[in-house]
């Protein structure tokens, strides 16, 4: 059925309101971006004013170090991405984590015979801060993970990892799987396990056990003591055993 004038005319208006109406809307959108882009930039410049008024506390105090950091993530700024960059000149924190980097890897290494390459983070804490001496600033557990964090990137199996309620640096380039995680959980009170232990509160099959203990031992995470009273055999972490002094 033909469209008289009038209908022609209704469609018309009606189109001409939809564009009038995406026009409308593109321009508030355009809007809101830029006021969004001027307060990021306020937030910039505001912080660097911060950084450079407070440039000693976040080098000297762990604390202070912790909330800088988190204030500079919640507008998008990664002080530590480059070593060139302005933050890093200005604040020095990328020397700063390099430097606590390198010494986390030479702490690692050094524990690696005796824990297996999988370090709890407290521990790991102490052993740096007594590495880097007693004149030097403190450091915290969470420059600690900033700083291997970065050191990912150069691969070599350096990384964090969970167990249970505890977390650890991993210096193995081995992928904890959920079996051998649980394995660890499960050795969290006593430091050990045996195969009946691991079947009577997981309950696994013979099979699985094996597989998993043989996989820690392979990594040089587990040790065998067969010397027992009663014979059995039980399988030590020192990872989850060792207090480091």
């Amino acid at each position: 059925m033909p469209i008289g004038r009038a209908g022609v005319a209704r469609q018309r208006k009606v189109q001409k309101e939809k564009t009038s109406i995406q026009t409308l809307g593109e321009n508030v959108r355009e809007v809101k971006l830029v006021t969004m882009r001027d307060q990021l930039q306020r937030f910039h410049e505001s912080l660097e004013r911060f950084a450079l008024e407070h440039k000693e506390d976040v080098r000297k105090h762990p604390t202070f170090r912790a909330q800088f950091h988190e204030m500079c993530a919640r507008v998008g700024v990664d002080p530590l991405a480059s070593n060139k960059g302005f933050w890093s000149e200005m604040l020095g924190l990328g020397e700063f984590y390099y430097e606590l980097g390198v010494q986390t890897i030479e702490a690692c290494l050094v524990t690696k015979k005796i824990n297996g390459g999988l370090t709890e983070l407290s521990d790991l804490r102490r052993l740096v801060q007594k590495r880097r001496g007693t004149h030097t600033d403190p450091i915290t557990e969470d420059d600690l993970v900033r700083a291997v964090e970065k050191l990912k990137v150069l691969g070599g199996g350096l990384g964090l990892c969970e167990i249970g309620k505890r977390r650890f640096v991993r210096s193995v380039p081995t992928e904890l799987q959920r079996d051998h995680t649980a394995v660890l959980v499960l050795a969290e009170s006593t430091g050990y396990v045996s195969k009946r232990s691991i079947r009577e509160h997981l309950g696994w099959s013979t099979h699985r056990v094996e597989e998993a203990l043989g996989h820690l031992l392979q990594d040089g995470l587990a040790m065998i003591d067969e010397g027992t009273p009663d014979g059995e055999v039980l399988y030590w972490f020192p990872c989850a055993s060792w207090d480091f002094q």
